[in-house]
């Protein structure tokens, strides 16, 4: 079986908009991503991280907005650079927003330059200009709806302000967050079985897990290192996520492989056969996400000594046969999906 996930083709398309997530299920992608983060008043928005409107909108062209960041962009290296937060913004303000392709020229001597530059060369700024807002947590919802796709609704940790949130003398505490992000599933009429809740905080898990939201939810591995731990160490991680009953485990794909050198075989990781032993399903991230492949370049191929496009798809052929994947997070899809219907590998 074979889960196809993706974060809104961002190779193309700026990242966590209603645009994105289209092109995304026209693509293939049977599950879409949308990172929750919450704004000032506590309303669920989809972006890749709390603290990134800075290089996700054109909010420090709206001076009345960029005066409400964090931090206002002061000008070029070696100043402080800029930090705009959903939790600085109502969610009225943050839809006034016009969403771009993530990036930042911290070299920019101007605020339209910082905010219009440092594009990798493999992305395009195009679909910038059709100015796509922000989208809530509900209308990635009806939208993934449309598209008959499933979801794959990532908590993210919060950054920029101090949990439990205090706004207005109204507590929210990490658990409210994670309530919340459920709740918008209930009240939708969604069928849970067709929602994969993760979160890189184990205890957002272990908290769903305890209310009975178990089915699928997925615990995202941020040790990295953690590959590089003996097998009883591994196996003390990752036995409470399954004791607890857990049932899916994602790491990046540089935890489950390794190569010698670059003529040497891909060999599976003992993160990975530790992780296959206790049962887990097993979900990775993220594909083509890199940028173009450099020999041992990027933290997701490092190791791997890719120095060719074409290896991309003998890391995938190793991750589904030998590390049975389950899925694998992509920023443009069609790549995955061309290799699944190739092979006649079905969908999850």
């Amino acid at each position: 079986m074979f889960l196809l996930i993706i974060i809104s083709s961002i190779l193309q398309y700026p990242e966590h908009t209603l645009l994105g997530v289209g092109i995304a299920a026209i693509q293939g992608a049977d599950l879409i991503e949308c990172d929750v983060t919450f704004t000032k008043d506590r309303e669920l928005v989809c972006r890749h991280d709390q603290c990134d409107l800075h290089t996700t909108t054109d909010v420090l062209l709206r001076p009345e907005l960029a005066a409400k960041c964090s931090r206002d962009w002061t000008g070029p290296s070696p100043a402080v650079a800029p930090r705009c937060c959903t939790s600085d913004f109502t969610l009225a303000e943050i839809k006034t927003l016009c969403a771009k392709m993530d990036a930042a020229d911290g070299k920019a001597t101007t605020r339209e330059g910082y905010v219009n530059g440092g594009v990798a060369s493999w992305r395009t700024t195009l679909y910038s200009r059709e100015c796509e807002r922000v989208p809530t947590h509900k209308e990635y919802i009806e939208t993934v709806k449309d598209f008959g796709a499933r979801y794959v609704p990532e908590l993210k940790t919060p950054s920029g302000v101090v949990m439990p949130y205090n706004a207005s003398g109204i507590i929210f505490t990490q658990n409210d967050y994670a309530q919340k992000m459920v709740d918008e599933y209930i009240e939708a009429n969604i069928d849970p079985s067709i929602v994969f809740p993760q979160s890189f905080l184990w205890n957002d898990v272990y908290y769903w897990a305890s209310k009975g939201i178990i089915k699928n939810a997925v615990a995202l591995e941020g040790v990295y290192e953690a590959y590089s731990y003996s097998r009883e160490a591994i196996m003390a991680r990752l036995k409470p996520l399954r004791d607890a009953g857990v049932p899916i485990l994602s790491p990046p794909t540089h935890m489950l492989a390794k190569r010698a050198n670059a003529t040497a075989p891909i060999e599976l990781s003992t993160y990975a056969s530790v992780a296959l032993e206790l049962g887990f399903k097993i979900v990775t991230w993220s594909f083509e996400r890199d940028g173009p492949l450099q020999t041992g370049g990027g933290f997701y191929n490092r190791g791997l000594f890719a120095d060719r496009d074409g290896f991309n798809y003998e890391f995938l052929d190793f991750m589904v046969k030998k590390a049975n994947i389950t899925g694998i997070f992509s920023d443009w899809p069609a790549t995955v999906t061309f290799y699944a219907n190739c092979m006649g590998i079905g969908l999850y």
